[in-house]
């Protein structure tokens, strides 16, 4: 007796984004799913026998575009309070580099990550990812860093998996304990960073909540031979780095995390063309953060062409966060890297894809494929420039996550 599939869509046009060109479109398609993964994404002239009789669930999309599930590959979403007066600061002409060095900025959060109880934090958080959820983000990276002490942020951590839990999705978390110099730790940033690579990175790793590691290098935040301890600390811990590199100076960041083969450099607003082949020579993937880039009315682009030109892969974050990018849709990330950064939409698309996967170290997802998770959006669409085209609106129609509907 045939073995039925769970969830079979048919009539759709499917943006694959099989190969390493093109969206890979397939017309009059169809896409089933069994235990998750996807068994068939081809034409419906193809399956091997009538919908009703192949799955037990049979949804018609009626020529709407499938893409893949959108991929957050960056996100600081798991914090307490807000710094919108932040935002009116900077409006009236203070930097951010000012607004640190006055108390505010990322310390100003942790203390109010560091009072908020587990649930508040939780709770506090979650529509946040909720809201990325329904704009088509089927996989999101959260970041710790807003504790700065070992108990917050093994909180943070705690968080960010129980609202991968909660709403179905993959989450990928990130320990970033080199994020900012707390308070009780002023001069001694020597000191702070023996204690991240001794005392915390150690606790959360025993305590399996991290799935990778990241420093923020920049004059604001740490050196690069401070960075580069916390690379050698998650090495001894088998643990995958990221690096926040290249954001408002250049401090070499992005060439010291492609010599430890990282995942990704992210920002990179400030990198070399020396950068950029180190780069593609490691296969570390450039994460743009367009949001910050607005939100900072920043002026100097990512090299983009050189990027290009070096073949490194490019994905495309929110940088989700309180004080330089409260971007709460990838849809909006991926527009505005083509109008601010100039990439196509079929490279936003990828970015937020195939690119962001590999920025997590992830191999099955991303593309519309047998044997891929089966991480998937309907849109109200059909041209896949469209989710780039269109700046706000609601356009996921049906998110399915892991073979299972979440919108």
């Amino acid at each position: 007796m045939h073995d039925r599939w769970d969830l079979l869509i048919i009539d759709a046009r499917l943006a694959t984004l099989a190969g390493d060109a093109g969206y890979g479109l397939i017309e009059n398609g169809a896409i089933g799913s069994k235990d998750g993964v996807i068994v068939f994404a081809g034409r419906m002239d193809a399956l091997p026998r009538v919908p009703e009789a192949l799955a037990a669930r049979v949804e018609p999309a009626h020529g709407a575009l499938v893409t893949p599930g959108l991929i957050d590959c960056h996100t600081h979403l798991v914090f307490a309070g807000d710094r919108a007066h932040e935002f009116e600061l900077r409006l009236q002409g203070a930097s951010y580099e000012d607004i640190a060095k006055a108390g505010g900025g990322i310390l100003s959060t942790v203390l109010e990550t560091r009072a908020a109880s587990e649930d508040d934090l939780f709770a506090t958080s979650l529509p946040r990812a909720r809201a990325l959820l329904r704009d088509g983000v089927t996989t999101l990276e959260i970041k710790s860093g807003y504790g700065l002490d070992t108990d917050t942020e093994i909180k943070m951590l705690r968080v960010a998996r129980r609202i991968g839990v909660e709403l179905g999705v993959g989450v990928r978390t990130t320990f970033l304990g080199a994020h900012a110099l707390p308070l009780e730790f002023a001069g001694r940033a020597d000191d702070y960073i023996a204690f991240v690579c001794n005392k915390m990175l150690p606790a959360v790793a025993q305590a399996g909540l991290a799935d990778a590691v990241d420093a923020f290098c920049e004059g604001i935040g740490f050196t690069l031979a401070q960075t580069q301890r916390v690379f050698d600390a998650a090495r001894m811990h088998g643990l995958p780095i990221k690096l926040h590199a290249e954001q408002l100076s250049h401090l070499g960041g992005a060439a010291l995390a492609a010599r430890y083969l990282a995942l990704s450099a992210d920002h990179l607003e400030h990198i070399t063309d020396d950068d950029v082949r180190a780069m593609a020579a490691s296969g570390t993937v450039a994460v743009l953060l367009p949001g910050a880039f607005v939100c900072l009315r920043e002026t100097k682009l990512p090299p983009i062409e050189s990027l290009r030109a070096h073949g490194v892969a490019m994905a495309v974050a929110t940088d989700c966060n309180p004080g330089t990018s409260p971007l709460l849709s990838l849809r909006l990330a991926m527009a505005l890297a083509c109008a601010q950064f100039r990439l196509t939409p079929e490279e936003s698309l990828r970015g937020t894809t195939i690119n962001a996967a590999k920025s997590l170290g992830l191999r099955d997802r991303g593309r519309l494929q047998v044997g891929q998770r089966a991480d998937l959006v309907v849109w109200d669409a059909q041209d896949p420039a469209e989710l780039c085209y269109w700046l706000g609106g609601n356009p996921a129609r049906r998110v399915i996550a892991g073979g299972v509907f979440v919108v």
